[in-house]
């Protein structure tokens, strides 16, 4: 019965899988269709039911860009093709609309420094393959040089070399996520949004942010943002009118809410299983 329960568990996640990506599919098709008919707010409304059912993608974040686009709102436009660009760095159409865009809201943005400008020849996740193997390849070495009778130079040369590649591929990930395109980076999507030096809407402004502007969260104080801005100023940005480009908190979230949900339709499976089966008859004698 264990075999006869696991199976269907294992059976009802391969069909499962399937009929959510066709049903994502659809609603992705619809999407495009109201785009495609000039039903922006539709189309919109669409790819964010999407998103929130985790079915997203940089493609979904792109069409959602253009979808923003079209409706005249630039800052919300910017922050989907930057998301659709922190999932695929390499996505042209997002990245020439994103010029487009930025160009078209006179955005400002957060210039990167130059150790940034040197490493950004490769992508977060690639230095984090990058440091994975180097370090369990330096494991590698050093287990060798241990049980080994004769100390190879090889070896030793290959534990040096994994140890600088670990390490610059460290500082490269540490260096890369706290900088212009880091996590803490986010878009301001409201319109004629002001920093300013205080925590009110009556302080002193600092700097003037059109639509899709970078800012880089410093700190957060109740509905107030403290954030480094564009041209080295520094300022308060009240929460609501700015979003983060990589929101992977929300992300993370959604999946593994589906995650849960999945796992409680498998519970309830196997106990509808475990409820039909015949209880296991013990042999007589038994105690």
């Amino acid at each position: 019965m264990k075999i006869r329960a696991s199976l269907i568990a294992f059976l009802f996640c391969a069909l499962a899988t399937p009929s959510v990506l066709a049903q994502a599919d659809a609603e992705f098709a619809k999407a495009t269709q109201e785009y495609a008919q000039g039903h922006f707010k539709e189309a919109i409304s669409g790819y964010e039911a999407l998103i929130r059912s985790a079915q997203w993608s940089a493609n979904v974040f792109y069409d959602l860009g253009n979808a923003y686009f079209r409706t005249g709102d630039l800052g919300r436009a910017i922050l989907n093709y930057e998301r659709a660009l922190a999932l695929e760095g390499h996505h042209p159409e997002a990245t020439a609309n994103l010029q487009i865009a930025r160009d078209e809201a006179r955005a400002l943005e957060i210039l990167p420094s130059w150790p940034e400008r040197y490493l950004q020849f490769a992508s977060v996740n690639q230095y984090s393959i990058a440091a994975a193997t180097a370090f369990w390849l330096a494991i590698f070495a050093v287990v060798t040089l241990i049980f080994s009778r004769r100390r190879s130079v090889t070896v030793i040369a290959m534990l040096i070399c994994c140890l600088l590649v670990f390490a610059v591929a460290v500082c490269a990930i540490y260096t890369l996520d706290r900088g212009s395109k880091g996590r803490a980076v986010a878009i301001v999507t409201g319109e004629n949004v002001q920093a300013r030096l205080a925590t009110a809407d009556t302080a002193n402004a600092v700097l003037a942010l059109p639509p899709g502007s970078e800012i880089k969260i410093l700190s957060t104080r109740g509905d107030w943002i403290y954030a480094a801005l564009p041209n080295n100023l520094r300022g308060w940005i009240p929460a609501t009118l700015t979003a983060q480009a990589s929101d992977t908190e929300a992300l993370e979230r959604e999946f593994a809410l589906c995650l849960r949900r999945l796992k409680i339709a498998v519970r309830e499976i196997l106990w509808i299983q475990r409820w039909r089966s015949p209880p296991t008859k013990r042999p007589s004698g038994s105690i």
